[in-house]
């Protein structure tokens, strides 16, 4: 089993930077792709940035060129640096972890707010 926990999120003026934390437990080496979902109020949640086992990223056209998803393997974390913000980008980000355990699976966590506002 996979378990994730986010943090880092916050109020941040527009224009402004926030990094979002995402730290995976149990049977990491099972994780084959994590990503960061959000979910803004009266919308359906959304896919804003996924990194691959293999290093390969896929970005919502949203935030291309704005936001970017890293990982570092030895702490078990992958992390969205998201600069350039803007008001539309408030939300419940969520990070999720994909691993197969006998079957394809996903673990969500918990939601961190982002909040965008002057």
């Amino acid at each position: 089993q996979v378990q994730v926990v986010e943090s880092g999120g916050g109020l941040v003026q527009p224009g402004g930077s926030l990094r979002l934390s995402c730290a995976a437990s149990g049977s990491i080496l099972s994780i084959y792709a994590m990503g960061w979902y959000r979910q803004a109020p009266g919308k359906q949640r959304e896919l804003v940035a996924s990194i691959r086992s293999g290093g390969s990223t896929n970005y919502a056209d949203s935030v291309k060129g704005r936001f970017t998803i890293s990982r570092d393997n030895d702490k078990d974390t992958v992390y969205l640096q998201m600069n350039s913000l803007k008001p539309e980008d408030t939300a419940v980000y969520y990070c999720n972890a994909d691993y197969y355990w006998g079957d394809s699976l996903v673990s969500w966590g918990q939601g961190t707010q982002v909040t965008v506002s002057s």
